[in-house]
């Protein structure tokens, strides 16, 4: 079903996926609640089928798909999502569970939120879980940055720790840090769209 209306100033936030869409559906969730201030007003893909797209035609949300494959090089693919995200005049883009690194189309006119695996700068990539378990770390966590033009490179917005346990999988271990990564989006996007932010060197400021 559709979300609650929205006041109008409320943040509007365009969100970001490939996958399931679980941390998008914690955004939307928070969302129908006026004083979180977001509202959602569009869910881009990079890719058709993503599941994510099929939460956000549930609740009224615009989606559109820009692929890789679509534009001649990657250059060009980045200069459409531009485009497409602009069109929804956001204040504010998430990128949950993208699995793309945007370029500077992207980052020089809108700014991004990811969040990541592990606490950074350590284990950055694709394998951040695996990386740490292998590691032998005690303790791992996961971060929200907002994005620069590296990987998993920019000024941390906020981390929390988890644990590793005794035991610990890859997938075992994924799973606490992703509860914990939900929450922790939820409250920095929430606390980005009411209060804004400043960025001196690498420290985060939100007011």
């Amino acid at each position: 079903m559709p979300t609650s209306p929205t006041p109008p100033s409320a943040a509007r936030v365009v969100v970001l996926v490939s996958g399931t869409g679980s941390n998008l559906q914690a955004l939307i969730d928070a969302a129908t609640d006026p004083a979180y201030g977001v509202q959602v007003v569009a869910v881009g893909a990079d890719r058709h089928g993503a599941r994510a797209l099929e939460r956000a035609v549930r609740h009224g949300i615009p989606t559109f798909v820009c692929r890789v494959p679509d534009h001649r090089d990657r250059q060009a693919w980045d200069a459409a999502l531009a485009e497409q995200i602009g069109a929804h005049t956001p204040d504010l883009v998430v990128s949950a569970g993208f699995m793309k690194i945007l370029g500077e189309a992207v980052l020089s006119a809108h700014t991004v939120v990811n969040t990541h695996p592990a606490l950074l700068p350590a284990f950055p990539g694709a394998h951040a879980v695996a990386d740490a378990l292998a590691y032998g770390v005690r303790v791992t966590g996961c971060t929200a940055h907002l994005v620069d033009s590296g990987v998993d490179t920019g000024p941390i917005l906020e981390q929390v720790a988890v644990p590793v346990e005794d035991g610990d999988t890859p997938e075992s271990l994924h799973e606490r840090i992703k509860t914990v990564e939900r929450s922790m989006l939820v409250d920095v996007v929430g606390r980005l769209a009411r209060h804004g932010h400043t960025l001196t060197d690498r420290k985060v400021t939100i007011p």
